[in-house]
């Protein structure tokens, strides 16, 4: 049976978004101004891909979703050879220390980013069409997880540990919920914390990060730097906040505040009552997604709406918990909010493929 287009989804999803552009010039306008003699250097950007992505989302919503369980293969190798070109001098570009971007012009797209979306693809039909043999591990818990480590390897050469992080979470909680034994995660989850501390260990930059999320204060000037002044912007929000364009933190003490900390600024400029809206809109967002989910009768439909949703929700957890100071900073964006145009066409693609999922084959 089908039902109508949903448009409180569709309507919620393009109000966090338009809060977000406010937000990132709110945020980066001082910076821009400074830097490229342009106030509105991140909004006309982030607003450019904002219109690509609102026609995307609704483009997404007309595609029929089989046809991703008919061509995921496919999909899935070319996220697969766009993650081996961006590692290739001279074909990526890098910025911020990672070789993880594609450059157009001063504009970036960021493979990464959509292989979010090609992996979880190929999970959903994987684990729909493997029923019976996600109760063996070595028959098919085994080889999903090899595909998985295969594209972890290719993110973490960037190196982009936090884009990492947020696939390997998504995609261990869609095989949780397919029926793997759950003895296996505590397994794998010990293995994982053992490939976490090697990983740490061997790159001292992450090293530096764990000890200035244990106590920033130890090197105020470098590693503790960002989460000290993030701490200075929530701190002074109170209920209502600073008022609007009122951040202090904006003006060169946060760096970049309109990438990964855009949150803090939410906070300073509009206090306890916008940290409320924004965890108010990501809960109703993935209600609202989880619920189609649970209503499909598909089981691939339910897979891949399921691994959006929970994409998402993942991301903007994770993003949250750093700007809070609760985990160490993994450079993972706040999604719809932040400023960057692969991570919101991404966004909106998911919620785009959720809409039309949402009109078929419902209970």
């Amino acid at each position: 049976m089908k039902k109508k287009f949903d448009y409180f989804l569709f309507f919620l999803c393009i109000a966090i978004t338009c809060f977000g552009l406010v937000m990132i010039y709110s945020a980066s306008s001082i910076w821009a101004e400074y830097k490229f003699n342009d106030p509105f250097k991140f909004i006309k950007a982030q607003g450019l891909f904002f219109l690509v992505g609102i026609f995307l989302m609704l483009f997404l919503s007309k595609v029929d979703y089989q046809i991703y369980n008919k061509k995921s293969n496919f999909i899935l190798f070319i996220c697969f050879i766009l993650l081996i070109l961006v590692l290739i001098p001279g074909i990526g570009t890098v910025r911020n220390g990672s070789r993880s971007w594609f450059g157009i012009g001063s504009l970036g797209i960021q493979p990464s980013e959509f292989a979010k979306i090609g992996l979880i693809i190929y999970v959903s039909k994987y684990l729909a069409n493997n029923r019976r043999e996600m109760r063996s591990i070595k028959k098919g818990v085994l080889p999903i997880m090899m595909v998985i480590l295969i594209f972890f390897g290719l993110i973490m050469l960037e190196p982009d540990f936090g884009t990492a992080m947020v696939i390997v979470l998504t995609l261990v909680v869609m095989i949780f919920i397919s029926g793997v034994k759950f003895s296996f995660f505590i397994k794998i989850g010990f293995i994982g914390l053992l490939g976490i501390v090697g990983l740490i260990l061997i790159a001292p930059y992450r090293m530096a990060r764990i000890v200035s999320f244990l106590n920033p204060w130890t090197d105020p000037l470098g590693s503790g730097f960002q989460i000290i002044q993030s701490l200075y912007a929530i701190g002074p929000g109170g209920l209502l906040g600073q008022g609007f364009m009122k951040s202090r933190q904006k003006h060169f003490y946060l760096p970049e505040p309109q990438t990964d900390f855009i949150f803090s600024i939410i906070s300073e400029e509009f206090g306890f009552l916008g940290v409320l809206l924004v965890t108010v809109a990501f809960f109703l967002l993935f209600f609202r997604s989880l619920n189609i989910s649970l209503r499909q009768s598909d089981l691939f439909a339910k897979y891949l709406s399921f691994g959006l949703a929970f994409g998402i929700i993942i991301q903007a957890t994770l993003n949250l918990m750093v700007v809070v100071g609760i985990i160490p900073v993994t450079g993972v964006t706040l999604p719809f909010l932040s400023y960057g145009g692969s991570s919101l066409l991404v966004s909106m693609a998911s919620i785009g493929i959720i809409l039309n999922i949402s009109r078929h084959h419902t209970y």
